[in-house]
């Protein structure tokens, strides 16, 4: 399952945190990094999955 949610991540990253995470503190800031800039989003998002 992690597989899917890493290739969601790279997609969507909010995506791929809400899937392992839910609507907490991490799916917030990965939204903010994501519109900041997609690249920081896509390494927060992968470092929860790979973390968690």
């Amino acid at each position: 399952m992690d597989i899917i949610r890493i290739i969601l991540a790279i997609i969507l990253p909010p995506v791929g945190v809400f899937l392992q995470v839910g609507f907490g503190l991490q799916f917030w800031i990965n939204i903010v990094l994501t519109i900041l800039g997609y690249i920081p989003g896509i390494i927060h998002a992968v470092w929860i999955i790979a973390t968690r």
